[in-house]
């Protein structure tokens, strides 16, 4: 029983891992379009606003999965001490 808990913990520790490397990913894409932005300020600004766009896009799909991601460790995290639970029960 306490090999499924373990089990379990290990499953939320690398689903944070994930957001937070999900988040990080997210962060770099918008600073280099910003960068790419700055550099490209002169030209055309329907691309400037077909790139917020799409960044801001990006953002949203992150977001979502970052949410995703928090309700599954959230639930992962109840199954443990369910787990906990019912072993103390058992015993």
């Amino acid at each position: 029983m306490m090999m499924s808990v373990m089990m379990s913990m290990m499953v939320a520790m690398v689903v944070t891992v994930m957001v937070t490397v999900v988040m990080m990913v997210s962060m770099m894409m918008t600073v280099m379009v910003v960068m790419t932005m700055m550099v490209m300020m002169p030209m055309v600004m329907m691309v400037m606003m077909s790139m917020m766009v799409v960044v801001s896009v990006v953002m949203m799909v992150s977001m979502m999965m970052a949410m995703v991601m928090m309700v599954a460790m959230m639930m992962t995290m109840m199954m443990a001490v369910v787990m906990m639970m019912s072993c103390f029960y058992i015993i």
